[in-house]
């Protein structure tokens, strides 16, 4: 109607102060800070409202979150039809990417991957174990040809999540040596992982989940600087929405930093996953709400490829049906609800970046210290590690105690008349094999184990 509309430039800014002397009016003489200030376990005091001022650094923004992140479905290798056959079916319900966990390198790639076009699905490949026999017949098989398959070797992952080595120290880290080698032509592949899902489904708060990530992958930094060309972090993303989102854009501040240090620009790819530490046994269609919106903080906290958790993991074996309502939240988070047009949507968000600048920050100062008492390996090998991680879990696991950590369905609103016992595929709680490890474990545990053994109990389960 030629009529500019001046829509910004008609108000005054308002600083922080003033907004805040605003809320202590409304107030009425409450207390600020006991009323609107609440605290997060990795300490950090979150306000009622983030502004300009907030942030550490104006245009120090998160690195650029990806719009075309990957939706991945992992396969568990038996038998190599079946696994070629359960990836062809995923791909055609909507799987972008797969990976395969391998029981060791010497298999058979052509069977596994018959008729599926690797240069358009990307394929991952993880081991169980590893022999320097079998990653020779590997290395000689990639040496002949140039197969767009990443493969993924994490020694000091399974390090910690078994007590154990593949083999050793010393042979593991030879045969990571081998397949770098053989990987770095003629295209980078994914070969260096670290699997720090381990350190937030053992109980970890983020801050310690960000730090030991980036020790564990110092380790390897030490010892192949620059033959690395990628890494990759697989993640698990737990139900504090806004902070998930911080965690992942941290992440990647963070391991910016730290591969600086080694004059190094390795692309730094993150596998995200929904955490298995909030996930229940009874009411477990609640389970799909919170695979959704971990989800959802993956993707816009600008992760490179989202892996669902099939919601009724917990009882049921792998099942077509999980699998396909798994995918089918990533596809409507993607097709309907238009997650793949987005660009870095989390990016100006005052409070997002604040949270963000905290997390890397504190998990900087945690790592440093880490370093300056011998690294990740002494501390895991002297189980401090281990004794962090278990303080930090029951300190979570008495607040759900108390119920001042809420899961609906298990310690509240839950249903006296629903029945598991009949309905267990599987057993529900993580068992521990009786062998000797050279350390102690990181073991994973669910909030929800206590009550639902009593639970079980109660309905006549011996399990």
């Amino acid at each position: 109607m030629g009529i500019k509309q001046k829509l910004f430039t008609d108000f005054q800014e308002v600083s922080a102060k003033a907004w805040k002397q605003n809320i202590q009016y409304e107030l009425k003489g409450a207390d600020y800070n006991e009323k609107l200030v609440w605290e997060s376990p990795e300490g950090i005091k979150v306000k009622p409202f983030y502004h300009a001022d907030d942030l550490a650094s104006q245009k120090q923004s998160s690195p650029t979150a990806h719009n075309n992140w990957l939706i991945t479905q992992h396969i568990v290798v038996r038998e190599l039809s079946l696994a070629n056959k359960h990836a062809i079916s995923a791909i055609a319900g909507g799987a972008e990417s797969i990976r395969f966990t391998l029981p060791s390198p010497d298999t058979d790639l052509k069977a596994l991957l018959k008729d599926i076009d690797c240069q358009s699905v990307a394929i991952h490949c993880q081991f169980e174990s590893a022999s320097t026999e079998d990653i020779q017949k590997l290395t000689h098989l990639l040496s002949q040809e140039n197969s767009p398959i990443s493969f993924h070797m994490d020694p000091i992952g399974h390090l910690a999540a078994t007590g154990n080595w593949f083999t050793n120290m010393a042979e593991d880290f030879e045969i990571l040596s081998q397949l770098l080698q053989v990987t770095q032509t003629p295209s980078p592949k994914n070969v260096v992982t670290v699997n720090a899902e381990l350190y937030q489904n053992a109980g970890g708060t983020m801050v310690q989940q960000l730090a030991y990530a980036l020790a564990h992958a110092n380790e390897y930094l030490h010892r192949f600087g620059s033959k690395l060309e990628s890494i990759t972090f697989k993640m698990a993303m737990g139900g504090n929405y806004f902070f998930e989102i911080a965690k992942i854009h941290a992440l990647r501040k963070l391991w910016k930093l730290l591969a600086a240090e080694y004059n190094i620009t390795a692309h730094c790819h993150i596998e995200a996953t929904p955490s298995k530490r909030n996930k229940t046994l009874y009411d477990y269609n609640m389970n799909m709400i919170r695979t959704t919106t971990e989800c959802m903080s993956a993707i816009l906290g600008g992760a490179d490829s989202v892996c669902n958790l099939n919601y009724d993991f917990i009882y049921h074996k792998n099942n077509s049906f999980a699998e396909r309502i798994a995918r089918n939240q990533l596809l409507l988070l993607k097709e309907e609800s238009y997650f793949k047009s987005l660009q870095n949507p989390a990016e100006g968000s005052y409070y997002i970046e604040s949270l963000t600048d905290q997390l890397a920050e504190k998990a900087l100062i945690l790592f440093k210290d880490m370093e300056a008492n011998g690294g990740f390996l002494k501390q895991l090998k002297y189980h401090t590690l281990q004794k962090k991680l278990r303080e930090s879990a029951q300190k979570e696991q008495e607040k759900f105690n108390s119920q001042k950590e809420v899961l609906v369905g298990s310690n509240r609103y839950s249903s006296s008349d629903d029945r598991m016992k009949n309905q267990l595929k599987k057993p529900p709680f993580g068992t521990r094999r009786k062998e000797k490890t050279l350390i102690e474990p990181i073991l994973e545990s669910r909030l929800t184990e206590a009550l639902e053994r009593e639970r079980l109990k109660n309905e006549g389960w011996q399990g």
